[in-house]
């Protein structure tokens, strides 16, 4: 996407804020991460280039309307829509993850000290790679969810490493496997000293950045060798739809018991928390995962695309 089509689309956000949702130049400065007077700008060229009429002539105006929906159907305190067209795959995620990135970058441009934590995703790890280089080192990146192979290297899961590069802050890993080998090894990695630190200070992050994945044959755990098939044969005949962090959730939104959980070692998530949690996912293998966990109440914020958005509406209806 070219220069002059990011500013367009942006136009026709603060657009469609002002005319549609009646938001105040200040409202939109804020939600759009810029200052008052380019709101007013963006507002004003929406208008010289003709997307404004009686409605916002922008493809993302549609967009902008599921992205309410969701929020206002989930309780989301943030959501933004991109639009898919049929674009599917590698593509689709690209524009996720540079619409995702600027969500990332109100956050990580600020002065003051921030904990984001950092879970894992193939989507989650393109919108890091999206980021601009940030000069913050007074930021911190915690591990959500453990990258260490069973040979001892760490894995592509290992995403919060590659924004920690990005801020040049900190980084702190979390010491464990995703799933341990055996309950007793699971304690051991989580009685850890510096198991404990890396958790309590996840548990302190201003922010969490996470990925959803679809449990499927050939899902990512899957195909990366955290679960067999017969486990995701199991998982799909108990109707589980989701996965965040390796906690597995049922396609109405419930946590799903499984044989996995007494060996798992990620940071436990809860449903209908404060917390601010914002996922990055989309397209069609994803459609059910992602309204699993907009019903469970698991985030609260998203930004996914067109499809998806329509989806997990229809799904909820």
């Amino acid at each position: 996407m070219s220069k002059h089509d990011k500013k367009l689309d942006l136009a026709a956000r603060a657009a469609w804020m002002y005319y549609v949702a009646g938001e105040t130049q200040q409202d939109i400065a804020e939600k759009l991460g810029v200052s008052r007077q380019v709101a007013q700008r963006l507002v004003a060229l929406a208008s010289e280039q003709g997307l404004v009429s009686v409605s916002v002539n922008h493809a993302v105006a549609d967009c902008m309307t599921l992205a309410q929906q969701l929020q206002e159907k989930f309780s989301l305190a943030f959501c933004q829509v991109v639009p898919s067209g049929n674009v599917e795959g590698s593509g689709l995620q690209q524009m996720i993850a540079v619409a995702g990135a600027e969500v990332m970058a109100q956050t990580l441009k600020s002065e003051r000290p921030q904990i984001v934590a950092v879970g894992s995703g193939r989507t989650l790890r393109a919108t890091i790679n999206e980021l601009p280089e940030l000069d913050r080192p007074q930021h911190s990146c915690v591990s959500l969810i453990g990258a260490i192979a069973s040979d001892g290297s760490c894995t592509r899961y290992d995403v919060p490493l590659w924004m920690a590069e990005k801020t040049q802050g900190r980084y702190f890993i979390l010491p464990a496997p995703l799933y341990a080998d055996s309950v007793d090894d699971r304690d051991l990695w989580c009685n850890h000293r510096i198991y404990r630190t890396v958790t309590e200070k996840a548990a302190q992050a201003d922010i969490m950045f996470v990925g959803i994945g679809q449990v499927s044959p050939g899902c990512p755990l899957n195909a990366d060798g955290f679960i067999s098939d017969d486990e995701v044969a199991t998982l799909l005949a108990d109707r589980v739809a989701a996965e965040m962090l390796g906690h597995f959730i049922g396609e109405e939104g419930e946590r799903a018991a499984t044989a996995l959980d007494s060996r798992l070692t990620s940071v436990r998530l809860t449903a209908h928390t404060q917390r601010n949690i914002v996922a990055f996912a989309g397209g069609s293998e994803k459609h059910r995962a992602i309204a699993a966990v907009l019903k469970g109440g698991w985030i609260s914020g998203l930004v996914t695309d067109e499809a998806s958005a329509r989806y997990a509406l229809a799904a909820s209806a």
